[in-house]
C-alpha cells in the first residue's frame, strides 16, 4: 500500500513491519501477543525481510503454509508506528525495557494509528472519544474517503451486563450479548415494537470448560504439587470429574429458555469442523466417578466423606484440588460453587477462588495452577485460523506449558501434536475435517479439557446501523467489529440523532504538533479555518 500514511502524516513503510518483527516479536524481553515459536512451521522459523520501503519477503520452511496468513491479523501482527516507538526501545537508545513498556501513557493522545478513527480524549473509567483519521487510506466504491462516521464514543461499563442494558435503553449502540444474566431480557426487549436495537445470534461458539494443568514439570515445586499434578495428568481422574458433574443441570440452571446445553468440550458445535459422531461424552454418573477414583487408589479411610491419598508422601491426607476463575468471567464464577458441590459428592474437596486477570495470567505462565474454569476462544470455533492452539504443539500451550525441563507427553498428546502440524499444512477442507474429527475424538475421549455448557453469542446493534450484514456473528473468526467493516457503517440523516447522539467535537480532526493534552488536558482537534 505505497503512499499510505499514519494519522500524523508520516508514511507507513516496511520499517514499521520490521520493527514489529525484529524488535518486538523476536525480542524475548518484549511481551507481545505471540512468541517466536508461534511463527514456526514444523519447528522451523519463518523468515521475514524488507526488500525496499514497500516490499516484504516472507520465506517459509515448507511450501504453501496458507494458514500462516491467518496469523498476520488483528493483535497477532499489528505494526505500530516505528517513528514513535523506536526511540523508547533499548536497542535504539531507550532507557530499558520497562521504560519501553511504559512509554505511551493512556493519556498520550492523540494516538498515532492507521485505523479509521484516532483517540483524542480519554477519562479513566468514564469515556473515550475518537475522531476520524484524516489520512485513513481506504475509500468506498465511489472514491469517497472512509470512515462514514466522523466520531465514535466509547462509554465505560464495569461489566458486560451493564453494556447490554445500556444498549437496550438506547444509550449505547452496540454490545456483545455474552453475559448469561442478560440473555433472557435481551430476547424479550428485542421483540418490543419500539426496540431501538436488533440482535444477531451466532452459532454455538460460546462455552465454558474446566482446564486441567497437564504440564509434567512446570510449576511443580513440592510433594503436594507432584501428587496433584499426577492426578490431573491421569485421564481416569479427568474422566471421573466429567462423570461427577451434572452438566445438563448446569445448563438449565444458568438462564431461562434454551440458551445453553451440556457440552463435551473440544471443538464448539458451531464450528464448521465439528463432527458429532467423533465426540465422546461421559454422562452424569457419580457411581462411575467413584469407581474410577477408587481404581486410581483414592479412598475415604476415615469416613468423613472426603477421599485421601493412600500411598506416597501425602498418604492419609485429604485430596484437595484448587479451582480458579477470572473475576471478569461472571458466568464461570457462578458455575464454580456448583462444581465444588458435585465434586464433593464423590469425595473430592475443591478450593474455589476468583482471581484478577493479571493473577490468572501470572499463574499460567508460572504453571502454578491446578484446575480453572475457562471460556474457550477462537481456536475451538475456527481452528483453521489458530491451528497451533488446539494441541500442545508449542511451548506456551495454556494447559501443557513447557518449563525448564524437557517436557513429557502422553501418546494421545503426541498424536494431537501430529494432527495439529498436519492440519496447519492441509489445503483442502475434507482433509482438514477428517483431521479435526480425529483430534476432537482424542480430546473428548481423554477429557483433555472438560466442556461444561455451550451456547451462542449475540451481536446487539442499533437497528438503524447500515452496512452490517444480516447474520454477522459477535464472535467467530474475530470479535464483532473485526467481522464487519466498522468504517463503512452509516445512518440515514433522520436517525443520526434520534437516540440523543451528538458529536462532542464536530467538524474537527486531530493534530499532533504542539499538542499539550498529556500535560493540560486540552483536546488536540482542529476545525476548518
Amino acid at each position: 500500500i505505497e503512499g499510505a500514511k499514519w494519522s500524523d502524516g508520516v508514511e507507513f513503510t516496511t520499517e514499521d513491519v520490521m520493527f514489529l518483527w525484529e524488535d518486538n516479536i523476536m525480542d524475548p524481553n518484549v511481551t507481545t501477543w505471540t512468541s517466536p515459536s508461534f511463527w514456526e512451521v514444523e519447528g522451523q522459523p519463518i523468515q521475514l525481510e524488507a526488500l525496499d520501503e514497500y516490499t516484504l519477503k516472507w520465506t517459509f520452511p515448507v511450501p504453501y503454509p496458507t494458514k500462516v496468513l491467518y496469523n498476520m491479523t488483528n493483535l497477532n501482527f499489528s505494526p505500530g508506528p516505528a517513528h514513535i516507538l523506536k526511540p523508547f526501545h533499548p536497542k535504539y537508545g531507550g532507557q530499558d525495557y520497562q521504560s519501553y513498556r511504559d512509554a505511551l501513557a493512556p493519556n498520550a493522545l492523540p494516538v498515532v494509528t492507521m485505523g479509521p478513527w484516532v483517540p483524542v480524549e480519554y477519562k479513566t473509567d468514564e469515556f473515550l472519544v475518537m475522531r476520524r483519521n484524516p489520512y485513513f487510506y481506504k475509500v468506498d466504491a465511489n472514491g469517497c474517503q472512509l470512515p462514514y462516521l466522523d466520531e465514535v464514543q466509547f462509554t465505560y461499563s464495569k461489566t458486560g451486563a451493564t453494556r447490554t442494558l445500556n444498549t437496550m435503553a438506547g444509550t449505547a449502540d452496540h454490545s456483545n450479548v455474552e453475559n448469561i444474566e442478560t440473555m433472557d431480557e435481551t430476547v424479550r426487549q428485542a421483540q418490543a415494537p419500539d426496540a431501538t436495537f436488533r440482535v444477531e445470534w451466532g452459532p454455538e461458539t460460546l462455552g465454558f470448560s474446566i482446564q486441567f494443568n497437564q504440564a509434567k514439570f512446570a510449576g511443580v515445586e513440592e510433594d503436594r504439587d507432584r501428587a496433584v499434578r499426577d492426578l490431573l495428568l491421569d485421564p481416569r481422574f479427568r474422566t471421573a470429574v466429567a462423570y461427577a458433574i451434572d452438566r445438563d443441570a448446569l445448563a438449565k440452571s444458568m438462564t431461562n429458555g434454551p440458551f445453553f446445553r451440556d457440552w463435551a468440550g473440544g471443538l464448539f458445535p458451531g464450528s464448521a469442523y465439528f463432527d458429532r459422531e467423533a465426540v465422546v461424552y461421559y454422562p452424569y454418573s457419580p457411581e462411575s466417578a467413584q469407581m474410577l477414583l477408587a481404581e486410581i487408589g483414592l479412598q475415604d479411610t476415615n469416613g468423613d466423606g472426603t477421599l485421601e491419598w493412600t500411598d506416597g508422601p501425602l498418604a492419609g491426607q485429604d485430596v484437595v484440588i484448587g479451582l480458579e476463575v477470572g473475576e471478569d468471567n461472571t458466568a464461570g464464577a457462578s458455575l464454580g460453587p456448583a462444581i465444588v458441590a458435585f465434586l464433593q459428592e464423590v469425595g473430592i474437596k475443591v478450593n474455589f477462588r476468583t482471581l484478577a486477570g493479571t493473577a490468572m495470567t501470572a499463574n499460567e505462565r508460572a504453571g502454578t495452577w491446578e484446575m480453572r474454569i475457562d471460556r474457550p476462544g477462537q481456536a475451538w470455533a475456527t481452528p483453521n485460523v489458530r491451528c497451533k492452539d488446539i494441541a500442545p504443539a508449542r511451548a506456551d500451550f495454556p494447559w501443557h506449558r513447557v518449563g525448564e525441563q524437557p517436557e513429557e507427553y502422553a501418546d494421545y498428546e503426541q498424536r494431537m501434536i501430529e494432527i495439529s502440524n498436519e492440519f496447519c499444512l492441509a489445503t483442502d477442507f475434507d482433509t482438514e475435517y477428517a483431521l479435526m474429527s480425529e483430534l476432537n475424538e482424542l480430546h473428548t475421549e481423554n477429557v483433555y479439557s472438560l466442556g461444561l455448557i455451550t451456547g451462542r453469542f449475540g451481536l446487539m446493534l442499533n437497528k438503524n446501523f447500515k452496512n452490517v450484514p444480516i447474520g454477522t456473528p459477535a464472535f467467530l473468526y474475530q470479535w464483532d467489529a473485526n467481522n464487519y467493516l466498522a468504517e463503512q457503517i452509516w445512518l440515514e440523516a433522520e436517525h443520526r440523532t434520534d437516540q440523543g447522539q451528538s458529536e462532542i467535537y464536530p467538524e474537527t480532526v486531530p493534530f499532533y504538533e504542539g499538542c499539550t493534552y498529556q500535560t493540560d488536558g486540552n483536546v488536540c482537534v482542529v476545525g476548518p479555518e
